[in-house]
């Protein structure tokens, strides 16, 4: 039971930087102009956001709120990815939104917990942390179920392995060296940053591969 005492501490400072964020409510947004903005995301993505290629996440079903955040990201060179600088450039905020929200209304097909071995290890983590280095559960902002909030928590449940596992490493990067050219820095108050960098590459990959198998 250990394991679950910062649970309530680590909902705090959750609700503590939620409450730092600037209210991000949008716009009313038109998910059927969004489908025919998708077209461009097809290759990488699939036209229902329901990516084939596990190095691309899974945007079907994911919130719209993070989605238009993290597609503003990427335009400013707040979240470095140079194929999706590129793709979001020519976006203005109305089809930020209205993209987001095609997304967003999509079914996520989701993925699976592949390694048997460490799936005990992963929901552990993901439930109740490490105390023993203060490491949070990761269910205190991404729900039980990986379900996530809008604007700040994404929904991990059902992403594939691959990607969640690359971007905890990219948050480690930037968490150890601000200025690591890998690294991932868009997180408010550094979140995951402080959380990442706090985990091995064996937890993460353990994590990675539970959460993909949440509904």
């Amino acid at each position: 039971m250990k394991r679950f005492l910062l649970l309530p501490l680590f909902l705090f400072a959750c609700a503590a930087a939620q409450a730092n964020e600037p209210a991000t409510a949008l716009p009313k947004a038109d998910p059927v102009k969004g489908q025919a903005t998708a077209a461009m995301c097809v290759a990488c993505h699939s036209a229902d956001g329901n990516s084939m290629i596990s190095t691309y996440p899974k945007l079907a079903g994911q919130h719209a709120e993070y989605l238009v955040k993290q597609l503003r990201n990427f335009k400013s060179g707040e979240r470095a990815n140079p194929v999706m600088a590129g793709m979001s450039a020519p976006l203005s905020d109305d089809d930020m939104r209205n993209v987001a929200a095609w997304f967003a209304s999509q079914a996520q097909k989701s993925d699976i917990a592949k390694n048997k071995e460490t799936v005990e290890f992963g929901q552990k983590l993901y439930r109740g942390g490490d105390q023993s280095k203060g490491l949070p559960a990761c269910a205190a902002c991404h729900g039980p179920a990986g379900g996530g909030t809008p604007v700040q928590y994404p929904r991990l449940a059902g992403q594939f392995a691959e990607y969640t596992a690359a971007q905890l490493k990219a948050f480690r990067a930037a968490g150890g060296d601000p200025k690591d050219p890998a690294g991932r820095a868009n997180d408010p108050n550094k979140t995951m940053r402080s959380v990442a960098v706090k985990m091995t590459d064996a937890e993460i990959k353990a994590v990675a591969d539970y959460v993909a198998g949440l509904r």
